[in-house]
């Protein structure tokens, strides 16, 4: 776990408990995963995985809350299933698990007061800060590799695995029944790199690759089109990963809270 995903958690936990807490709110979400980038660059809508996660939220009244949350996503592309053929003529894939933890404060449009019985449901909207772990790999020839450690654009070192990622999203949630909620969530995320897929940059020549395999993964077009410094990814800054999810909440109401 990124150590400083685990300091800002703590952060939540010693915070809110100074609060003298009205209320806590844990809840685990389900959904799909998407990508966009080097290997994906125009549709940010795109689904390519399975995403779940738990969270732990301190709400400071009915407008505004503080929210800690883990998510495990899947995240992949394939120049081979694009429909333009210079994508193809690349070929390169890649897949990724990804490993969230982030820290989002959280403002309802209405205000939202679970076990009030009156002010249960609220569009919302949220931002904040998390750390991702990610491990591009492909499957070249049947065998599965991880691509960081070969240095697929002749880099002098492996890039980072773990980077700072920038949430934003929205979403809606409606107070069914007593302290359970349901939620629908739209999330989209500005990682801190451009190596989520592996591509970035330019492609390298043959002499800087210390292996045979590493110099085929750089370069997996049939008719080896990569010539050295020629382009090879989008040369953008950043990757970019989005989050669908439907969750369910459970609110820890205290004997001042909203029952009536």
């Amino acid at each position: 776990m990124p150590r400083i995903a685990v300091c800002l958690f703590m952060l939540l936990l010693v915070s809110a408990m100074r609060l003298n807490a009205q209320q806590w709110e844990v809840g685990a979400q389900l959904g799909a995963s998407g990508y966009q980038g080097d290997l994906n660059q125009r549709n940010i809508f795109q689904v390519s995985g399975i995403a779940a996660g738990l969270s732990l939220k301190y709400n400071f009244n009915g407008y505004l809350s503080l929210k800690a949350s883990y998510i495990r996503a899947q995240i992949e592309g394939a120049d081979s299933t694009s429909k333009y053929k210079q994508q193809r003529d690349r070929n390169l894939s890649f897949f990724t698990p990804l490993n969230e933890l982030s820290l989002v404060g959280e403002f309802n449009f209405f205000e939202y007061l679970p076990g009030d019985g009156i002010h249960r449901f609220t569009p919302f909207i949220y931002g904040g800060i998390a750390a991702v772990n990610y491990k591009p790999q492909a499957i070249y020839r049947g065998d599965t590799y991880d691509l960081a450690p070969l240095m697929t654009e002749g880099q002098a070192k492996p890039y980072k695995s773990t980077v700072l990622s920038i949430p934003i999203g929205a979403g809606i949630k409606y107070n069914f029944w007593r302290s359970v909620g349901l939620t629908f969530d739209i999330g989209y995320r500005t990682a801190m790199t451009d190596y989520l897929d592996d591509v970035s940059g330019y492609y390298a020549p043959r002499s800087v690759f210390n292996s045979q395999t590493a110099y085929d993964l750089s370069d997996r077009s049939v008719n080896k089109i990569g010539r050295p410094g020629t382009q090879r990814g989008d040369l953008r800054n950043f990757d970019t990963y989005m989050v669908y999810s439907i969750g369910i909440t459970y609110t820890i109401l205290n004997s001042k809270c909203y029952y009536r």
